[in-house]
C-alpha cells in the first residue's frame, strides 16, 4: 500500500494540500472558496439533479443519527435557535412566520387559479372535468326495474 507521502520530501499529501489551501486563502480570500463552492454545487446539481443532494443529505443524516442519536439533533436545533434569537431578536421569528404564511397563502391561490384554468380548458375542449363523467357514459348500463308500464 502506498504511503501518504509524496516523492519530494517528508511532507504528506494532506500537509501539502493544507499548505496550498492556506496560501490560496491568503492570496484570494475566503470569498474565493465560497464562489467556487457555489459554482461547483450548481454544476453538480445540473448534472445529477436535486435528488442527488437529497439522497446524500439523507444518508449523512442517518449516519449522524446512528453515531450520535436523535437527541443530538434536538440539542443542535436548540443551540441554533437560541443563537438566532440572541443575534436577531425574538421578533425575527414572528417576521419569518408571517412571511411563510403569506407565501403559503400565495401558493394556494396560484394552485386554485391553475386548477380553474385547467378545468376551463377541458370544458372548452368538450371533455368533462377530471373525475366526472359525461351523462350516459358510464361503463355499465343502469339497472332496469319493472314498472307499471313495463312488463317482463
Amino acid at each position: 500500500m502506498q504511503q501518504d507521502k509524496d516523492n519530494k520530501g517528508s511532507m504528506t499529501v494532506a500537509e501539502a494540500g493544507r499548505k496550498g489551501g492556506e496560501t490560496v486563502r491568503n492570496e484570494r480570500g475566503r470569498e474565493f472558496y465560497e464562489t467556487i463552492g457555489r459554482k461547483g454545487g450548481a454544476t453538480v446539481k445540473a448534472e445529477r439533479g436535486r435528488s442527488f443532494y437529497e439522497e446524500i443529505g439523507r444518508k449523512g443524516g442517518e449516519t449522524v443519527k446512528a453515531e450520535r442519536g436523535a437527541k443530538f439533533y434536538e440539542e443542535i436545533g436548540k443551540k441554533g435557535g437560541d443563537r438566532v434569537k440572541a443575534t436577531r431578536g425574538p421578533n425575527f421569528y414572528e417576521e419569518i412566520g408571517r412571511k411563510g404564511g403569506q407565501k403559503v397563502k400565495k401558493l394556494i391561490e396560484e394552485g386554485k387559479r391553475a386548477a380553474r384554468a385547467a378545468m376551463e380548458k377541458q370544458q372548452e375542449a368538450g371533455s368533462p372535468p377530471a373525475g366526472q363523467e359525461e351523462p350516459g357514459a358510464s361503463a355499465a348500463p343502469p339497472p332496469t326495474e319493472p314498472g307499471p308500464d313495463r312488463t317482463e
